[in-house]
């Protein structure tokens, strides 16, 4: 009986966690909402510890990756494939700068931030394009 109980607890609070995470989409685009070319929609977003990301092909040409660098330590890089949508569920709270590797110098960045959690002062740093490093400052203004 106890040992069925405990089952029951521990299965119930499993199943709870999961129903709390939350899925945000973000659209791979040629043009944004705003104009702008070779854009993620959204540009940041807030997460928290187990959440997913699914990255959606609404343009061609696209993919969506972490950044050389710009990952929490611990945290696993994922790489998404040209034209593919791509779901990543992200464990270690950190910030993720994500590029679209073909259009990197070109701007098509985005951040996101999982968990309470402060942007590393070494995070600009290395090799980044002009283009994609402003728009991850812009990005990183509004966290």
């Amino acid at each position: 009986m106890i040992r069925t109980l405990t089952t029951g607890v521990a299965l119930a609070t499993l199943l709870a966690g999961a129903a709390f995470a939350e899925t945000f989409e973000v659209q791979m685009l040629n043009k944004g909402s705003d104009g702008e070319r070779m854009v993620f929609e959204p540009t940041f977003i807030q997460a928290a510890p187990g959440d997913t990301i699914k990255f959606i092909a609404s343009d061609k040409g696209h993919n969506a990756e972490t950044a050389k660098g710009m990952l929490p330590d611990g945290a696993e890089p994922f790489k998404g494939k040209i034209n593919e949508e791509i779901e990543v569920t992200l464990d270690t709270e950190g910030v993720y700068g994500v590029i679209c590797k073909p259009h990197y110098a070109m701007g098509m960045v985005m951040t996101i931030v999982v968990g309470d959690v402060e942007v590393p002062e070494d995070f600009l740093e290395g090799r980044v394009p002009k283009k994609a490093k402003e728009r991850f400052t812009a990005q990183l203004e509004n966290f």
